[in-house]
């Protein structure tokens, strides 16, 4: 009776309705977040092209930020759903706590980051700019970077709530640090209500003072509402064991999503060797194509503790129909991006303020870069299978041969033979080859990890 008690509602919950249950939540909050994306970089827009190209440069290393600490939460997630499938307890608390260890040695590596790289990384990318792009670029670089100690306390207090099902705890702790993010910019950036006219600094401080207030909030509600996880440093020791084991999921997790950042970084470099309002136009598609790929992600951060959890408690059946589930949401998502895209690019720049050059080079690039959403919605789900069963290399296998062996190379190519025009068929053409592997490595997973489960559960 006592286990009965303690099942987790990930074990027993009907698969479609507990898939929106836990994911509905975080798709939310990640489309609010996609929003803010949106706004920020309107706002940002507003200050001058300069602006919004600096803020779009500084992506490469503000993504390997986010990489770092999500990548760091799959491997945490991942572990702590399993432990709770198999009824193991003590070792999901010091799974928890070791996370938070773990989350504070990265917040200390990446403020020396922010501090000693941020100069030398603008100025790799130039290449004769105007030296205006990198003084506001640097400025708002070093400013989230140094003060992100906020991004990684609302990461680690977030996917502990995820890990246990409480996703609308989640919801609500990213919505306030989003919206506190949406309402600060404006008053920041042009020094309404009395406050400072503080530029791409004030979109910068805005964004690390939601971040921090989220995290707050997260961990309020771990130690009040999370009964599955005990939160405490009493007597405390890092497990040596326990964090090689987070690290086995997340480093792949870590340098899977740090190569988009290498991706970008190479991009913004060609781009700018052809136009710096190419890289504004990339800058704008990274925002824009958060507005439906962000819900994807967050349908990801349901599917990956639902296949973790069943996975431990043995139960065939229902990691199946969680796969099936979330492929299903996830092409209808990126379907609604692929007609936009296609349909009004035109409208979708102008919300950046974009001249007629951007217009002319961002609506052939937005209706090209938009095929490869066909196929993405698969290879993002069979990214998640593979993280929730511990096979995060197949994870990285993908990623590495999509941006760095297919896409870079071929965008190179496309810029040297077609110019601007060119260059965006590189997403469609790394996409497909994605797709290719991702099947190959789905198939492989279902018949060594899924297939020998038993039938009857």
């Amino acid at each position: 009776m006592a286990e009965i008690q303690r099942e987790n509602k990930m074990g027993v919950m009907p698969e479609g309705r507990l898939l929106m249950n836990i994911a509905l939540p975080m798709m939310i909050s990640m489309l609010v977040q996609a929003m803010y994306n949106i706004v920020d970089g309107i706002f940002v827009a507003r200050i001058s092209e300069n602006a919004l190209t600096a803020v779009s440069m500084a992506f490469p290393l503000q993504s390997l930020l986010i990489a770092i600490a999500a990548g760091t939460g799959v491997g945490v997630n991942s572990l702590l759903s399993k432990s709770l499938g198999e009824k193991n307890f003590d070792r999901a608390n010091q799974t928890a706590m070791n996370g938070i260890f773990v989350y504070l040695i990265s917040y200390l590596l990446t403020a020396v980051l922010g501090i000693f790289i941020t100069k030398p990384f603008f100025a790799s990318q130039m290449k004769g700019a105007d030296p205006e792009i990198m003084t506001m670029g640097v400025t708002y670089l070093t400013i989230v970077l140094v003060c992100s100690f906020g991004l990684y306390a609302q990461f680690i207090f977030e996917r502990i709530l995820q890990s246990t099902g409480r996703t609308v705890f989640t919801m609500i702790s990213q919505m306030i640090g989003a919206i506190i993010n949406i309402v600060l910019d404006p008053i920041l950036i042009f020094g309404l209500l009395g406050m400072p006219k503080l530029g791409v600094a004030g979109a910068a401080i805005a964004t690390v003072i939601g971040q921090i207030i989220a995290g707050i909030v997260a961990m309020i509600y771990n130690l009040k509402k999370n009964t599955d996880v005990q939160l405490s440093f009493h007597g405390f020791r890092p497990d040596g064991k326990i964090i090689g084991t987070i690290y086995k999921v997340e480093f792949p997790s870590i340098i899977m999503q740090s190569i988009g950042s290498v991706m970008t970084y190479g991009m913004d470099v060609i781009l700018m060797g052809l136009s710096a309002t190419g890289v504004s136009v990339f800058g704008v598609y990274f925002k824009l194509q958060s507005l439906f790929f962000m819900p994807v992600f967050g349908l990801n951060n349901g599917v990956i503790p639902i296949v973790a959890y069943n996975y431990g408690a043995q139960k065939k059946k229902r990691v199946i129909k969680t796969i099936k589930y979330g492929m299903a949401v996830s092409f209808c998502l990126t379907f609604i991006g692929f007609l936009l895209f296609e349909f009004v690019p035109d409208k979708l720049l102008l919300l950046f303020d974009a001249s007629d050059n951007m217009l002319n080079i961002g609506v052939t690039a937005l209706r090209i870069i938009a095929v490869h959403y066909l196929i993405a919605w698969f290879c993002i789900i069979c990214g998640a299978v593979f993280q929730a069963l511990g096979n995060a290399m197949y994870s990285l296998y993908v990623s590495v041969c999509r941006q760095l062996v297919v896409l870079l190379p071929a965008a190179y190519i496309l810029a040297k033979i077609g110019g601007l025009t060119a260059i965006w068929w590189c997403f469609p053409i790394a996409e497909l080859m994605s797709f290719a592997i991702s099947s190959t490595c789905l198939y492989l997973t279902y018949k060594k990890i899924i297939k020998p489960l038993p039938d009857s559960q």
